[in-house]
């Protein structure tokens, strides 16, 4: 059984808005693999929302509902982003030696 302290922060949400998480000893597991697909994928559509955004900023005008979107979108990236890293930084925590 996996400790407290060794849960696995999943990439999307649970029952009102609160976070899941994963207890598995086996990270080669049916949902820690969705769960990695998952991270891949929303950080993919981060990195094309960052592109989009450079773009749509440049010189040539943008209107308001459009930057209204892409605020919205970015807004839900990035919440997905930190979700991910949050996730990925609590695994290297820890795999990594601990100094005492």
């Amino acid at each position: 059984m996996t400790a407290q302290n060794e849960l696995r922060l999943l990439p999307w949400l649970g029952p009102e808005g609160k976070p899941c998480y994963l207890s598995t000893d086996d990270r080669g597991g049916y949902m820690s693999r969705l769960a990695d697909n998952i991270e891949s994928e929303q950080l993919d559509t981060a990195a094309e929302l960052l592109k989009q955004a450079a773009e749509s900023l440049g010189d040539e005008p943008t209107s308001l509902g459009d930057i209204q979107l892409l605020a919205k979108e970015l807004t839900e990236a990035l919440q997905d982003v930190l979700r991910v890293a949050t996730s990925r930084g609590d695994l290297l925590a820890r795999s990594e030696p601990h100094d005492l």
